[in-house]
């Protein structure tokens, strides 16, 4: 096994691996007009919190996405100017490349959907599930 010493390269690794994923790239699509609960990604994209959950944990190591918890939900949301540049790139070309894709747009419609419901409501009923 290689020995690699440049960061760069080990930043480039983990980004491209969690952009090697379709549900990865429409979470993050779902993301790049603005911050999510986890519940309202888990209900546009029809997967269990715990799927969900995971892949959003990827996503955070490689730094293309940021998590806070906000009461007893968790928001995730594009990673800002803090991010590495690497991942700042990745980002943009993601967006640049998907924005006009047909899943994306119906990702997009089903989260106007979900953004109609409170939230909490949305958490409730997914535990209850």
């Amino acid at each position: 096994m290689t020995n690699y010493k440049n960061n760069n390269f080990k930043t480039a690794v983990t980004i491209a691996k969690a952009l090697a994923d379709e549900t990865r790239l429409r979470a993050l699509m779902l993301l790049a007009d603005g911050p999510l609960c986890l519940c309202q990604i888990v209900e546009v994209l029809r997967l269990a919190s715990s799927t969900i959950s995971k892949h959003m944990s990827i996503l955070q190591q490689a730094g293309l996405v940021t998590g806070r918890k906000k009461g007893r939900w968790m928001h995730f949301a594009w990673s800002d100017g803090d991010s590495s540049p690497e991942a700042r790139q990745a980002l943009d070309w993601i967006n640049g490349t998907l924005r006009n894709d047909d899943q994306i747009g119906r990702d997009r419609q089903r989260l106007q959907e979900v953004l109609a419901i409170e939230p909490e409501q949305l958490c409730r009923k997914q535990n209850q599930n």
